[in-house]
């Protein structure tokens, strides 16, 4: 009987020491019996392309993409999934008969989190703060969830204005950061990185109260400065990213493997192991 060797995957970033990616893919791959060999490789910054393409010439069936290579991701795609043309930007590529698929599973893998934690996005009233590339790639699958409006906050108001352009969907709308003070919310979505730097970004405290719940898309050992504020000021609830990252890391299994993994023992293990 002939012993196939694992199917190569790789995620590449610069830089990434820091990527769980390996460790929620290898789990994923034990629970449901897949035979994989997932690594990690830093690659330089002008070196992209080139690492891709070695790794397809080496047999590689599949990458994740990170910071700061998703926009040349999308330019090396030779098909697109609508919500990675529309985030403008790929985490999933796929190497199949001679060709590159590029896929974006970030939305995804937020919304999912937001559903498992009881989250109600139907007719809510959304705030997206930021408008950079975290912000434009979760909105497509946000959308697809029927929210009554989206507001997206940014410091350079313009920003925020290009994105509500490029979707052309009545339902989001763009504002600076002073200007939230007179709206209501539902749900309020950090998806800038002032939490990486300690910061917060610039929001009134009355958008907070007991009816709304706030997202960061960071994660940490100890909550983010954002969720502490929330939480300060009475959020109803906080939640931070790990379930986003192993949501989307699930939604590229998935396109990769035809199975669709469970993400809760992945999110408790990788819990346990930040305390």
């Amino acid at each position: 009987m002939t012993q196939h060797s694992p199917d190569q995957y790789r995620v590449f970033g610069n830089p990434i020491e820091h990527s769980r990616s390996p460790d929620i893919h290898h789990i994923f791959a034990n629970k449901s019996q897949q035979s994989i060999n997932y690594q990690k490789q830093l690659v330089e910054i002008d070196g992209f392309s080139n690492a891709i393409a070695k790794f397809i010439h080496q047999g590689g069936k599949g990458a994740n993409i990170t910071v700061p290579f998703k926009e040349q991701a999308l330019t090396l795609a030779d098909e697109l999934t609508e919500r990675a043309t529309l985030a403008g930007a790929v985490n999933t590529l796929t190497f199949k008969n001679g060709k590159i698929f590029g896929d974006n599973t970030d939305g995804e893998g937020l919304v999912q989190d937001l559903i498992t934690n009881q989250v109600i996005l139907n007719e809510s009233r959304v705030l997206l703060l930021g408008a950079g590339g975290a912000a434009r790639g979760v909105l497509l699958p946000l959308l697809a969830q029927n929210p009554r409006s989206i507001v997206i906050a940014n410091r350079t108001v313009s920003k925020a204005d290009k994105i509500c352009q490029h979707f052309a969907d009545n339902r989001i709308s763009a504002s600076s950061y002073i200007d939230l003070a007179k709206q209501d919310f539902d749900l309020i979505i950090n998806a800038t990185s002032a939490s990486l730097s300690g910061d917060l970004p610039p929001i009134p405290t009355s958008i907070i109260s007991q009816n709304v719940v706030c997202y960061d898309m960071v994660y940490g050992k100890d909550e983010t400065p954002f969720l502490k504020w929330a939480k300060e000021h009475g959020a109803m609830k906080v939640v931070d990213g790990l379930g986003m990252l192993v949501g989307q890391a699930a939604v590229s299994f998935e396109v990769w493997r035809g199975v669709t993994p469970e993400v809760q023992p992945v999110i408790d293990k990788l819990r346990a192991s930040l305390k």
